[in-house]
């Protein structure tokens, strides 16, 4: 009996054992199984007031990256403008918890407020997670037509600048007036602070400025350049492309005023560097930290939703550029742009006193 008793309760542990494996081997799996992202929010913060192509971008990415994401999250676009996108940029960085769930979209000349070594910058972009770029693009600055500067040579000797709008240290105007200066000896007045381009566009029609400097897609893309195109509202002095844009025709390129300068090879570098900032297009960025594998999951969603058919479509109406980069790719770019000589980072910080 004593024997019978020993085997009872010796299969009864056992039977209690492989029970509790059991369990806990399906709560493992079932917890494996469940993605990270199902059941959560995303948010991006963008950089700049809504009705502008950043905040146009991120919506859609929050429309179409959750197809692409395991778990469906829901995501969610948030206006954070200030000091041309530094306060959005700073929040990603230092206050958004490493996890995947905040994102940014700053302006994508972040990388100089860092190198000229402004206070308010308090991120690395080496550190930065970058996750991708949609829209490179060339530059442009544009003139209000009824402004007595009809071409870069009527600013070169006027006795009163032309007034251009800014939204910071390192928006695309800002870079425009200081690779002017570098490669020309041109000079604007240039006045920050606007919150965004629709801002900029709107002193320009009140005529409390007269100028702007601005990506040539953009310039193709949005209200109100469709109807100033029509009325012949403005007019388009400089392009930085390589070759001329089509839509541009009158618009001398930048080589071919350095050509015609003689501009030194420093001054050309120095306005390379500068001009990062249109490569990089609109990048969208992660605080350090986060996850690989939460990074590869962000980094291909984002890809993959500037190729739904139907963005496509869009893009085909509205004229928005879907030419992206990878996230590794902007990273590299990046590093390589911040590992500059002395010589050109002290080129680059006069120029910005």
């Amino acid at each position: 009996m004593r024997k019978f008793c020993i085997r009872f309760l010796a299969v009864v542990v056992a039977a209690t054992m492989f029970c509790s494996l059991q369990l806990f081997s399906g709560a493992t799996a079932s917890a494996q199984s469940t993605p990270f992202y199902q059941g959560k929010t995303i948010r991006i913060i963008v950089g700049f007031t809504s009705g502008g192509l950043y905040d146009q971008y991120a919506r859609i990415l929050a429309r179409q990256m959750p197809k692409h994401i395991p778990g469906s999250p829901t995501i969610i676009a948030q206006n954070m403008p200030g000091a041309g996108s530094l306060t959005a940029t700073n929040y990603v960085y230092g206050v958004a918890k490493p996890d995947g769930l905040t994102v940014g979209m700053p302006g994508s000349g972040i990388y100089l407020d860092q190198m000229l070594g402004r206070k308010e910058a308090t991120f690395d972009v080496r550190k930065l997670v970058w996750l991708g770029s949609v829209d490179q693009r060339d530059l442009l600055l544009y003139m209000k037509a009824d402004a007595p500067w009809k071409s870069l040579e009527d600013i070169l000797t006027a006795t009163e600048l032309p007034k251009c709008g800014a939204t910071g240290t390192s928006d695309l105007t800002t870079i425009m007036a200081n690779v002017l200066e570098e490669t020309l000896g041109l000079k604007i007045n240039n006045v920050r602070g606007y919150p965004g381009g629709a801002e900029i566009d709107l002193a320009i029609e009140k005529g409390e400025i007269q100028c702007r400097g601005t990506g040539i897609t953009t310039h193709f893309a949005r209200e109100p350049y469709f109807t100033w195109h029509k009325n012949g509202f403005d007019r388009h002095l400089v392009q930085t492309g390589t070759n001329k844009d089509p839509r541009l025709p009158d618009a001398p390129t930048l080589n071919e005023l350095m050509d015609k300068k003689k501009t030194p090879t420093i001054s050309r570098n120095v306005a390379r560097v500068m001009l990062v900032s249109a490569t990089l297009g609109r990048p969208l960025i992660g605080a350090p930290g986060i996850p690989a594998d939460r990074i590869n999951i962000l980094r291909e969603a984002y890809l993959k939703a500037f190729k739904e058919p139907e963005v496509i479509e869009e893009a085909k109406k509205t004229n928005l550029d879907l030419a992206t980069l990878t996230g590794a790719e902007v990273e590299r770019q990046i590093r390589e742009v911040m590992n500059q000589p002395r010589e050109v980072i002290e080129r680059v910080k006069k120029l910005s006193e």
